[in-house]
């Protein structure tokens, strides 16, 4: 019988840790990439863990390393692969990078795992990607969203038939509708992913679900304020947080540093299982003003010490001759006179106050928006 992923996460928490509830996984303390970093430059390169069976060593900017355990699908893009129809028989251009970073070795290891030839061509030379393609007999196409319409349109220029192409997997970049749709106008089944270097994939779109990402077995993913651990309302924008219920290498409640919020609606396609509605930002939103940052955990603070603050949210503009900080702080509580010590206690920074009304701001998980070179 599979287990609950309730049930994993306290096969591997332990039983003197175990949770009653995926709920209650909210009370364990989040760890952010600034985090890992200074662990890393501590205690190099993993920040003093020794994972048991590492093949590979990547460094990602940063710079952060990585490490990939055992000679299989290690970070579970196959999985995505087998969700669009992909598989034995295919012959894969993976057009990601090879050195450093692990997005190269992420789909040959997929690819593999489905049963695919791999064509490891890397990012670059359009026409020796499309020479190649030509050559090799290639069906699907791992990389960017826009990159694989320059390898056709220079294939198109030199004379070269790459009608063989059917798929395309492609994560790294947003996949605007008009281009998934000139991909199908040629004939090509596009979909995309979404999963990062730390915790592998996180999200994918199936053959038939393009209404947001369904969600991997092997991840709880939650959408928590940014800045802090704790859980949004269900549907609003937040940080994705990340637990990768590997046993060999788990990874317990991560924060890739992203923006994204559970998908509420129903699929067309009668999609079921939880879904994410894809990127929408990052989390990471610290402001420099006069020397001095301003960081979505000190606004989530600010909430959290008063009952009568509902939400909050820190705009920085310009008047072009210095900077402007305005809080806007949702609550019942019509006098400003209120909250304006307890601002300056969190920012250290000159600022006005202004009450809005509750409900009325943004739930786009914005906690600091920094307005200053924003178009006019």
């Amino acid at each position: 019988m599979t287990m609950s992923k309730l049930d994993r996460l306290n096969a591997i928490l332990g039983s003197d840790r175990a949770l009653a509830a995926l709920d209650d996984l909210a009370s364990l303390p989040v760890t952010r990439k600034d985090e890992l970093l200074t662990q890393q430059a501590e205690a190099p390169p993993f920040g003093g863990t020794a994972p048991v069976g590492v093949t590979h060593i990547f460094q990602s900017p940063g710079p952060i390393y990585e490490a990939k355990i055992g000679h299989g699908d290690f970070w579970r893009f196959g999985r995505f692969l087998t969700e669009i129809g992909m598989g034995a028989g295919d012959v894969v251009m993976n057009t990601f990078s090879y050195h450093f970073t692990p997005a190269g070795a992420m789909f040959e290891s997929a690819a593999r795992a489905v049963g695919a030839v791999v064509v490891p061509t890397g990012p670059g030379n359009t026409r020796q990607q499309a020479e190649v393609a030509a050559a090799t007999g290639v069906t699907a196409y791992a990389g960017t969203p826009d990159f694989l319409q320059l390898i056709l349109d220079r294939a198109e220029e030199d004379g070269r038939d790459l009608s063989a192409i059917k798929f395309a997997a492609v994560s790294a970049g947003p996949l605007f509708p008009q281009l998934r749709q000139a991909y199908a106008d040629q004939g090509i089944l596009c979909r995309q992913t979404y999963g990062t270097a730390d915790v592998g994939m996180i999200a994918f779109e199936t053959a038939t679900c393009t209404n947001g990402m369904v969600i991997d077995d092997d991840v709880i993913v939650e959408i928590v304020s940014p800045g802090t651990g704790t859980p949004v309302p269900h549907g609003e924008i937040g940080e994705v947080v990340v637990t990768v219920l590997n046993p060999a290498h788990p990874i317990i409640r991560f924060s890739v540093g992203d923006l994204s919020a559970f998908a509420t609606d129903d699929d067309p396609s009668g999609e079921t299982r939880p879904r994410i509605v894809g990127w929408r930002g990052r989390a990471d939103q610290a402001t420099k003003v006069k020397g001095m940052f301003i960081r979505p955990e000190q606004v989530s603070s600010l909430v959290e010490s008063s009952p009568d603050i509902a939400r909050a949210r820190v705009e920085v503009s310009s008047n072009g001759k210095g900077d402007l900080i305005e809080v806007k702080l949702e609550s019942a509580t019509t006098d400003t006179s209120v909250f304006e010590a307890m601002v300056h206690d969190m920012l250290k920074l000159r600022s006005t106050v202004t009450v809005v009304d509750v409900g009325s701001l943004p739930r786009d998980g914005v906690l600091v928006s920094d307005l200053r070179d924003a178009p006019t």
